[in-house]
C-alpha cells in the first residue's frame, strides 16, 4: 500500500473548485428556499468561497456563471478572487434561461436565436480573457420533446457550426469543456446526451477541446468509472462535476449516495494519469435545505477523502492480481484500501498544513455564519438566475 507520506504529499496539490452558485440560495421545480446570509453579489460569493479555502485549504478555485456572476469590471473581480487567496476558474455559460431559447440556442431553427446564443458564448471567452480563467464550461438544454419537432441531423450540424467558431475564438491556453446530459429539460432528444456525442465533437475541434463528467447527468445503472477511464485513455477527459444522484440530477453533495462509487471514479483518475493540472475536479450542486457553507466545505472533504483512499491502492498488487486472473484477490486490493479510515490522515495533512483538523467545526466556531447573516441585511440574494 502506498505510503501515507506520498499520499498526503499528493493531496497537498489537489485543487477543488467550487461553484459560485452554491453559494446562492437554490430549491426544487416547486420552491426555492432562501436563508439568511446569502451572497446578494459575486463579490460576497467570493467572500464565502474564501472561508470553504481556509478551513480546508483544498479549494482556492471558484467557477463563474454568466450571467449570473455578470459585473461591470472582470478584472477587478479576479483581483477581490486573489487577495483573498483564490483564484477564478471555469466560466459557465447560460443559454438555457430566456424565452428566446424555448426550442433551444445554438441547435435552435431560427438563425437569429443562434445568432444570439453564440454571441454570449463568445461573450464569455471575453470573460476568460479578464478574469485570467483557462476553461470555458458549455452545457446545452438544447433539445425535442417530440418525434418530427425538428431534424436530429441538422441540429448536430448547429451545434458543430457553433462549437467550431468558439473554438476559433479561445487563447492561448484556454480550453472548452463540453458537457452532455442524457435528458431533461428535453425529453424525447438532447443535443449532447452522452459522452460519446461530447467526444465526437470535441475530437473534431482539436486538442484544446475537451469532455466534462456530471456524475449526476447519467442514467441508473452507468458504469462511470468506465467513461472515465476511457476519457482519460483517449486524453479528452477535462474535467468532472461532482454531485450525487438518487433518482435523476438530483445535485445533491458528492458522496452523499454512493461514497463508493466516488472512490471508484478516483481509482480510475489516479491510476489513469488523470491525478494533475490536467483534470478540474469541480463541484455542481445545489445546497437547498442545509446551511451552504458547510455543506461546500464537507462536500470538498469528501473529495479529499476519496481520493486519499485512491492514493491508498496497492497497484503493485493489483496488478499482480490482474496478472495472475485472481478475479477476489484484485478486488481485495481494491476493497482494502476503500475500507481504510483515511480520516487520521487527512487531518494530519491540515494540521501539518497550519489548519484545523476538523474544518466544519472550525467553521461553526469562525462565527462567519453569524457575521453574514448581520452583515448581509436588505438587497437581492443571489440564487436561480442572479
Amino acid at each position: 500500500m502506498t505510503a501515507p507520506s506520498a499520499v498526503k504529499a499528493a493531496l497537498s496539490s489537489q485543487a477543488i473548485e467550487t461553484p459560485s452558485w452554491a453559494y446562492g440560495n437554490s430549491g426544487t421545480r416547486f420552491k426555492v428556499f432562501a436563508q439568511q446570509g446569502v451572497p446578494r453579489d459575486p463579490w460576497e460569493k467570493l467572500d464565502d468561497a474564501a472561508q470553504v479555502q481556509r478551513h480546508t485549504g483544498a479549494a482556492p478555485v471558484v467557477a463563474l456563471h454568466i450571467p449570473w456572476d455578470r459585473v461591470d469590471d472582470y478584472a477587478a473581480l479576479a483581483r477581490h478572487a486573489r487577495e483573498r487567496g483564490l483564484r477564478l476558474g471555469a466560466i459557465n455559460a447560460n443559454v438555457f434561461q430566456e424565452d428566446d431559447y424555448r426550442l433551444g440556442s445554438v441547435c435552435h431553427p431560427d438563425a437569429a436565436v443562434r445568432r444570439k446564443a453564440l454571441d454570449h458564448l463568445l461573450e464569455c471567452v471575453d470573460i476568460m480573457d479578464a478574469t485570467g480563467s483557462k476553461d470555458l464550461k458549455l452545457w446545452f438544454a438544447d433539445g425535442t420533446n417530440y418525434p418530427g419537432q425538428d431534424d436530429i441531423r441538422a441540429r448536430q450540424d448547429r451545434l458543430a457550426e457553433a462549437l467550431a467558431a468558439v473554438y476559433e475564438r479561445l487563447g492561448e491556453g484556454q480550453r472548452l469543456l463540453l458537457e452532455y446530459k442524457f435528458f431533461e429539460p428535453a425529453f424525447y432528444t438532447t443535443d449532447v446526451p452522452d459522452w460519446g456525442t461530447a467526444y465526437a465533437h470535441c475530437l473534431k475541434l482539436g486538442e484544446k477541446a475537451q469532455v466534462v463528467v456530471d456524475t449526476g447527468h447519467h442514467a441508473p445503472g452507468t458504469n462511470i468509472e468506465f467513461i472515465v477511464a476511457l476519457l482519460l485513455r483517449e486524453g479528452k477527459l477535462g474535467g468532472f462535476d461532482f454531485n450525487s444522484r438518487f433518482y435523476a440530477d438530483d445535485d445533491l453533495m458528492v458522496g452523499a449516495a454512493d461514497p463508493f462509487q466516488l472512490f471508484r471514479i478516483m481509482c480510475e483518475v489516479v491510476g489513469g494519469g488523470g491525478f494533475g493540472p490536467g483534470v478540474a475536479f469541480m463541484l455542481d450542486q445545489c445546497h437547498n435545505i442545509e446551511p451552504k457553507i458547510p455543506a461546500i466545505i464537507r462536500s470538498v472533504m469528501n473529495v479529499q477523502e476519496a481520493t486519499a483512499k485512491a492514493l491508498l491502492v496497492d497497484r503493485d498488487a493489483l496488478a499482480a492480481a490482474q496478472s495472475a486472473g485472481d478475479v477476489l484477490g484484485a478486488n481485495a486490493v481494491l476493497m482494502d484500501a476503500y475500507n481504510t479510515d483515511v480520516r487520521p490522515l487527512l487531518a494530519e495533512l491540515r494540521e501539518e498544513s497550519g489548519l484545523d483538523p476538523d474544518p466544519v467545526a472550525a467553521y461553526h466556531r469562525s462565527g462567519w455564519a453569524e457575521q453574514i447573516i448581520e452583515n448581509r441585511k436588505g438587497g437581492q440574494q443571489a440564487g436561480w438566475g442572479a
